[in-house]
């Protein structure tokens, strides 16, 4: 009797349906998600460099509709609570460019590489400068007066000029130096001539004598 009951149990129990499996559990890291962390950031830092990207698109990684995804997931870090972790900034900005497929497939061209990168490179060298004209106060350019213009100064007056009479000429006569203008008399001169001749008349005689 008891091996009948314990058969009839054994079939019950083997045309009953099996049982149904355990509700999925949530993954939980064991060390609260601190690796993961580290590997994404990890990851996010190297999109700072062109020749990464060139890389992943040469090997078709951009092709791949689960990388595209990864990468969509991966923009948290642009939020505040994350992004005080970053140390190189340009991988969130190459991370932006990464989710338009244009840029996906220039980046898998060498020349479109260097481009990147060289435009990285003149970025740095005149980040310094850029940055500082944006911070130090800009001076206050001085107003300019506008120079006033005066009325024209008129030229001073002209005199009338007067015509002078023109000036005699002298005559040959005139021009001979006459004894009046050095203070000798005409009586003075004519004695003068009377006593030479006098004194001629005197030495002829003795001689005649």
């Amino acid at each position: 009797m008891e091996t009948q009951m314990a058969s009839k149990q054994e079939i019950a129990e083997s045309d009953s349906p099996p049982s149904s499996p355990k509700k999925n559990i949530a993954y939980k890291d064991p060390d609260d998600g601190r690796q993961r962390l580290l590997l994404e950031l990890e990851f996010v830092q190297c999109l700072s460099n062109p020749t990464y990207i060139h890389y992943l698109a040469q090997n078709r990684f951009f092709e791949d509709e689960a990388f595209i995804g990864y990468l969509k997931y991966l923009q948290y870090w642009q939020r505040p609570e994350y992004i005080k972790f970053i140390m190189y900034p340009h991988c969130l900005f190459f991370l932006e460019l990464l989710q338009n497929a244009n840029f996906r497939n220039a980046m898998a061209h060498p020349g479109n590489k260097e481009l990147a990168h060289r435009q990285q490179f003149y970025f740095w060298k005149n980040y310094r400068n850029n940055r500082l004209k944006h911070i130090l106060p800009r001076l206050l350019p001085e107003p300019t007066t506008a120079p006033q213009i005066s009325a024209p100064v008129p030229p001073p007056p002209v005199p009338p000029t007067t015509l002078a009479a023109p000036s005699p000429v002298p005559s040959p006569a005139a021009s001979a130096v006459s004894p009046m203008q050095y203070g000798i008399s005409s009586a003075s001169v004519l004695l003068k001539s009377e006593a030479r001749n006098s004194g001629v008349d005197r030495r002829k005689r003795k001689k005649d004598g």
